[in-house]
């Protein structure tokens, strides 16, 4: 008999700076007795675990991950609360991570002040080297010591700790890097210091050169670094957060004949709940009593309200805007459509793979390639003369070599093309999430385009008034919004005000009505107008088959047509909709040029979609999809080995958005999708698309051309350092000049990166 009992637990993970730290935290928890599975992603910083409670527990996994070298922030959490899908649960698991990411910018922060203050009077101490004797004192290079051993041991232990880690785990990465170089320069300089007379030429005055401004600079910058990358991948968590938060915390059960106020975790199904205007809906269920319009954009991106009776079904986080609903509960907490939303947005994020960092690949290879050169060069050179000069000018050859292989330039390629980046692009209204995003970006070969709000105005707006036989255009058009001037509904809103544009007077209206999702009357100028479906204008005895013909060539069109009848007879139809903007179709022109395929991907009507992807010029469209296969689709079209971007701003984009190579967010778009995407468009719409592209390209060329310096300086620098000239010309690379080589490489790293000053938009 099988009795094992497989539990799930997910752990936000702290600490996590490249591809070889999730490796190590899966390979630590994998020995764990009794787990199963372990899978650790660096994007969302989350480890999901399973494993068998009859073997062992929660504490012992976690006690593995901190044993591996890491934190973990919601180890306080009941394991079962931490990968549910309720409401609590989720809120709870984000509290925790979000109190620990911000303890640990505090830190970070509070390191890059200290160490960055220590540094700056070092550096400016030993620039002189040599031309300002003052500067040369051997109290000076005391003060220099004492400073910078601060840093070294202060700031720059969290890089010592993590080396330390990567190696009792016999690998090595960015820290071991950083921590070589460091340490190298730091060691080396003590040395030159307190024992000068082991160096040559110390015998005729000459002090040995000293390197402590190498070791504070490499551990300021990559502070820096990472101050920047954490500030980028605070957000990722704000998605689901927003998500969460639509739905209200309390609702307003009805029980007989009183209405009470409980938690949303009070309420089963079969409860009735009340929920009044301008409430967001708390749960899914069915209409019972009211009517309503209700505003289900979240769930089907469609501009228009639903209207609501009795019947209908309604769901949670959707906005209830002019009546009062009495609602029938049908589904528990935990279960709801928005849930569907948030479980697709988490895993759309949690399957996203990392970026994929050339200096992280690297390192694995060139830290052990780096050490074998450095202790061969001194072995060598050992060899040669075993004199005390000869120790000395192994001993200077030895750290030569490390310290011009110091990844100060190479820790500075990615980070500084990526700041200079996105500062000009937040600049030009491209606000973009951080390297990641920009190297998805640069190479994106499909756009999936969400209708409402992105390729349109997101509002109705009037478009068509047809007035029949007898009756003129803009008496009609004024009678009309006279009668919707009392109404709340977004279709009235807009066609009083595209009658207010036309300067036409709005009349008062009295003996007003409404039939929820047939239409409106009222009387006007003493007479009874009606506006509504040809359904509801039949039965109160008024024919409409003379302007269907007319009604269904505005619905082609993607317009809402409504008939309008005026004492009982036919005076004509007036239409909205919710139109392409301005800029749309030259922003897909333009994408076309550059070799990329669009599409159409929204939750509206077939009609509407064809109607829009017709005028824009787009063949490929999915209409009438929901949210949560929105992200399917994008899937989908990347299983096809296709560069997905998804442009979108409603929440009914946010699965699709995470779900995409590169998620975008237009204009004001709503914080839930804008917090889903990777790139947000702050201003014109999607005006900005091809500037995003654009930067996104050219950000990269610069990354690879900062690699590309960074490595091949090493490269060249490295068998110098060693002494390969020596045999040929005697010449020597000291570590004066190694250092100075050092500086040079991070110089042109960050001017070749300042060159993106410069990138201006693309002009449609």
């Amino acid at each position: 008999m099988n009795t094992s009992a497989d539990t799930d637990l997910e752990l936000d993970v702290l600490g996590m700076t490249c591809a070889a730290c999730v490796r190590r935290i899966e390979d630590a928890v994998g020995k764990v007795p009794g787990v199963s599975a372990a899978h650790v992603n660096l994007v969302t910083r989350k480890a999901s675990v399973r494993y068998d409670e009859h073997h062992t527990n929660a504490q012992t996994v976690i006690q593995a991950v901190r044993r591996a070298g890491y934190e973990v922030a919601n180890e306080a959490l009941d394991p079962t609360a931490a990968v549910s899908g309720v409401r609590a649960g989720r809120e709870a698991r984000a509290q925790a991570l979000e109190a620990a990411e911000l303890a640990e910018y505090g830190k970070i922060k509070r390191d890059f002040v200290l160490a960055a203050t220590l540094t700056v009077p070092t550096l400016a101490l030993s620039m002189s080297h040599g031309l300002i004797p003052a500067f040369e004192s051997h109290w000076a290079r005391v003060s220099q010591f004492a400073v910078i051993t601060l840093v070294v041991f202060g700031p720059g232990l969290r890089f010592q700790r993590a080396a330390w880690a990567a190696l009792k785990h016999r690998t090595s990465d960015m820290n071991t890097l950083v921590s070589i170089g460091t340490l190298a320069a730091w060691a080396y300089s003590t040395v030159a210091l307190f024992f000068p007379n082991l160096f040559p030429h110390a015998e005729h005055g000459l002090l040995p050169h000293v390197y402590f401004e190498a070791a504070g600079a490499i551990v300021s910058f990559v502070l820096l670094g990472k101050l920047l990358e954490h500030r980028a991948r605070k957000r990722l968590s704000d998605a689901v957060k927003g998500l969460v938060a639509l739905v209200p915390r309390q609702a307003h059960r009805l029980r007989e004949h009183d209405i009470e106020d409980v938690p949303l975790s009070a309420v089963r199904v079969g409860d009735l709940v009340l929920v009044r205007p301008g409430e967001r809906v708390p749960v899914d269920g069915t209409v019972q009593e009211g009517v309503s319009a209700v505003d289900e954009a979240m769930l089907t991106g469609e501009s228009l309200p639903v209207d609501k009776a009795a019947g209908a079904a309604v769901f949670a986080g959707t906005l209830n805007q002019t009546g009062a609903l009495t609602v029938r509960t049908d589904k528990n907490q935990g279960h709801t459509a928005l849930d569907a939303i948030v479980t697709a947005v988490e895993q759309a994020q949690g399957s996203r793979a990392p970026i994929a960092r050339m200096a992280d690949v690297v390192s694995s290879y060139f830290v052990p390639t780096v050490l074998l050169i450095a202790f061969i060069t001194f072995g060598v050179w050992v060899a040669v003369d075993s004199s005390a000069t000869g120790v000395a000018n192994a001993v200077e050859s030895f750290v030569s070599v490390l310290v011009i292989a110091c990844p100060c330039a190479l820790g500075l390629a990615t980070p500084a093309a990526v700041a200079v980046g996105t500062g000009r692009g937040a600049e030009l209204g491209v606000l973009v999430k951080g390297g990641a995003s920009l190297e998805a970006a640069s190479g994106i070969d499909s756009v999936f385009f969400d209708k409402t709000g992105t390729l349109t105005a997101g509002k109705p707006e009037l478009t068509d008034v047809v007035a029949h036989t007898g009756y003129d255009e803009r008496e009609l058009l004024a009678g009309i919004a006279a009668l919707e001037s009392a109404s709340e509904h977004p279709v009235a809103k807009a066609i009083v005000q595209g009658a207010r544009k036309r300067g036409l007077v709005i009349k008062p209206v009295s003996d007003f009505s409404a039939a929820a999702g047939f239409g409106v009357e009222g009387v006007v100028d003493g007479q009874r107008v009606r506006v509504g479906t040809a359904a509801w204008l039949e039965r109160a005895g008024t024919p409409t088959h003379l302007l269907e013909p007319q009604a269904l060539s505005l619905a082609r069109l993607g317009r809402t047509p409504s008939f309008v009848s005026i004492d009982g007879k036919l005076a004509g139809l007036i239409a909205v909709a919710d139109r392409a903007t301005a800029q749309a179709k030259h922003v897909l022109e333009r994408l076309r040029t550059l070799g990329m395929n669009v599409a159409m991907i929204t939750g509206d009507r077939k009609e509407t979609a064809a109607a829009i992807a017709s005028e824009l010029g787009i063949t490929r469209v999915f209409a009438e999809v929901r949210p949560e296969d929105k992200a399917k689709l994008v899937a989908e079209e990347r299983a096809r080995g296709r560069r997905v971007a998804m442009v979108g701003d409603g929440i009914n984009d946010a699965p699709a958005l995470a779900a995409a190579d590169v998620g975008i967010s237009v204009g004001e778009a709503n914080d839930i999708a804008a917090a889903a995407a990777d790139i947000a468009l702050l201003r014109g719409g999607i005006a900005n698309l091809p500037t995003a592209f654009a930067l996104a390209r050219r950000t990269l060329r610069t990354i690879r051309e900062n690699l590309f310096w960074a490595f091949i300086y090493n490269v060249l620098g490295i068998p110098v350092a060693a002494g390969a000239l020596y045999a040929i010309s005697g010449w020597q690379l000291s570590p004066v000049l190694a250092s100075a080589a050092m500086s040079l490489s991070s110089v042109s790293v960050l001017a070749n990166s300042l060159r993106l000053r410069r990138f201006r938009a693309v002009e449609l």
